[in-house]
């Protein structure tokens, strides 16, 4: 793991949030339907990111040709997240995400439908999603181009921008900006835990805020 992607990990996403509020960023919170397969698990790296169609038309031999030529392109230390523009088929499956974890691949947000979600739970591959359905790509849907700005609910997400996630949701962290935003999360988690040992010991939560700034 890339150093970047395990100071992320030891944050959580609401004071990465506040710190990026603070620093008058806007617009790098996905939206809330997008839920984790395990709640408890942090997710943090570099996005790998993915844009897709619809073709109805399209021929199931060029549709799993050109998804197992996506999975082969797939970087390793990076999060899978995907704009597929679908909410109709699964975007994340059983091969799909054995042959992603074995590339090293550190997971998946898609926004849209996974399946096969006995699988993914139990190879403990932290996959992000809308929901689940049995649908596959098949015949259907075809993807258009990697490693290009994606936009997901009202965030774009360029190649390269980090992303955490945690059971409160998933934040885009500018990759331009990340060591920056590192620095202020961590200092802020030091404060919070000041504030914690005060309100703990008694101290009024107004008189916490004041002497500490933050709560």
């Amino acid at each position: 793991m890339d150093r970047i992607s395990e100071r992320l990990g030891q944050c959580y996403t609401g004071v990465v949030h506040d710190v990026m509020r603070a620093m008058g960023l806007r617009d790098f919170t996905l939206p809330a339907e997008l839920r984790p397969l395990f709640p408890e698990q942090r997710l943090a790296g570099p996005a790998f990111t993915i844009d897709g169609r619809v073709d109805p038309r399209a021929d199931a031999h060029q549709t799993l040709l050109e998804w197992t030529g996506l999975l082969s392109k797939a970087k390793p230390g990076h999060i899978w997240v995907s704009q597929p523009n679908d909410r109709v088929v699964a975007h994340m499956g059983e091969l799909s995400a054995e042959t992603l974890k074995n590339k090293g691949v550190r997971g998946c947000i898609a926004d849209g439908y996974v399946r096969d979600v006995d699988f993914l739970i139990e190879m403990d591959f932290q996959t992000w999603s809308r929901g689940y359905t049995p649908r596959d790509i098949v015949g259907y849907w075809l993807p258009r181009a990697v490693d290009v700005d994606i936009k997901i609910g009202d965030v774009i997400i360029a190649p390269g921008d980090y992303m955490l996630g945690d059971r409160d949701g998933v934040i885009r962290v500018p990759k331009a900006i990340v060591e920056d935003v590192l620095d202020k999360a961590e200092a802020a988690i030091a404060t919070e835990n000041k504030v914690r040992t005060a309100i703990l010991s008694g101290v009024d939560p107004q008189e916490a805020y004041l002497k500490f700034g933050k709560f």
